[in-house]
């Protein structure tokens, strides 16, 4: 084995062993001030509820553990152990070219499905169960795995496919090609997947006439949207958790109100919430956010012709220099670098957040934004103590108390 491979499997091992300290901190950060609501909350919050809160944090992290364990390990062997066999069975079933590098890849895809199937089922049946929030049949549950196992393979094969015949045919300007054919998809998935995929999943209705749409339409007419479409999603159907958001563009836009937020909140909340999303179209995150998409896939793309320019990547494990293989090793070494990013990634985020609720604020008042916030963060049981670290590495919104004071402060 190479110092190439020993250094891209050193760095999966570190990468993995940095989850894992990440996740001890969050544990002990969130049962140390189990037993104390901090301060600017007691008011709101009783001790039980943040007690339970700092609960269903800690299960989280300790499966996220052992997920981080699993996935380690599938990592390394990936390139190691498995990838040779994957190569063999796609080699019996198409000759040399896209079609094989497509299956190679597709076979990986598999096995990582499969690996995270079963902690998918335990963070239903387990930890959202224990916690009240689950509320999926394991027919439902299983429903939507198959749909959207028949996604993941309706969307990814052609998409591989094309991507290895566009490396074949264009041996230089594949990178740029791609590039921009990913930024089309980006856009196209904004509008693709609110108003086709969703509704694979969930049912929309219209919201119905009330107080509450009289003032989020009047909201909207203020800042010039128009009569934009509101949509009420029965999220209830699977969890109890709360939430709103906006998506796609132009006359595709969708504002969709979780039902177990209208349920829960009142109109100045709702309101709020919705003035919330309303801020991140207003304040440019949503292209903003396009823009960040865009150079992270330049960056990507950047970094694949490096890996394809060569066979260095498969060479470094003995693997045949099929795209394919080259692939797949790219995007495990890359695994690491991404762990890396998500604190400066978070951080872009979490500004955004705090942009958000400073609108929402001036729009309809800091106080119900505030209540919103407490409200949302009893009702999703969201510790109001998160490490520090962890958080930098997780957390692509504030926590919550940062929020707060953010807006007291204003």
């Amino acid at each position: 084995m190479s110092l190439l491979a020993l250094l891209i499997l050193a760095a999966i091992l570190f990468s993995g062993l940095l989850d894992l300290y990440l996740r001890r901190r969050q544990i002990a950060a969130v049962t140390d001030h189990r037993d104390a609501v901090p301060a600017d909350f007691r008011d709101v919050l009783s001790l039980d509820e943040h007690r339970r809160a700092a609960d269903y944090a800690v299960a989280n992290a300790r499966l996220g553990a052992a997920r981080t364990a699993a996935e380690t390990a599938f990592a390394l062997a990936l390139p190691t152990l498995l990838l040779a066999p994957a190569f063999v069975l796609a080699s019996a079933l198409a000759p040399e070219g896209p079609a094989r590098s497509m299956l190679v890849a597709l076979a990986v895809g598999a096995l990582d499905y499969l690996l995270a199937l079963p902690f998918a089922a335990a963070r239903a049946f387990g930890v959202e169960a224990r916690f009240g929030f689950n509320r999926a049949s394991p027919r439902l549950f299983a429903l939507d795995e198959a749909k959207g196992l028949a996604l993941r393979l309706l969307a990814f094969a052609p998409l591989l496919y094309g991507f290895f015949a566009l490396q074949a045919a264009l041996p230089r300007a594949w990178p740029l090609v791609g590039w921009a054919a990913g930024v089309l998809l980006l856009c196209a998935l904004a509008i693709v997947l609110p108003t086709f995929v969703a509704p694979l999943f969930h049912r929309f209705r219209p919201l119905p006439e009330s107080a509450v749409k009289a003032r989020i339409e009047a909201l909207l007419a203020r800042r010039g949207y128009g009569r934009s479409g509101l949509f009420v999603v029965d999220a209830s159907t699977r969890s109890s958790h709360g939430n709103a958001y906006f998506a796609g563009f132009g006359k595709a836009r969708r504002i969709v109100l979780y039902d177990t937020l209208l349920a829960r909140h009142s109109d100045d909340e709702i309101v709020s919430v919705l003035a919330h999303e309303l801020g991140h179209c207003e304040l440019g995150h949503v292209r903003r956010r396009l823009l960040e998409a865009a150079l992270l896939l330049a960056a990507l793309f950047a970094a694949l012709f490096l890996a394809f320019h060569s066979d260095a990547l498969a060479a470094a494990f003995g693997l045949p220099a099929d795209p394919g293989v080259t692939l797949v090793v790219a995007l495990a070494a890359a695994g690491p670098l991404a762990r890396l990013l998500a604190p400066a990634l978070n951080f872009l985020s979490r500004r955004a957040e705090f942009e958000a609720d400073a609108f929402a604020g001036d729009m309809v008042g800091r106080a119900p934004m505030i209540a919103a916030l407490t409200r949302l963060s009893r009702d999703n049981l969201a510790t109001l103590t998160p490490d520090r670290l962890y958080a930098a590495f997780y957390y692509s919104h504030p926590p919550i108390p940062a929020r707060v004071a953010r807006l007291r402060e204003a």
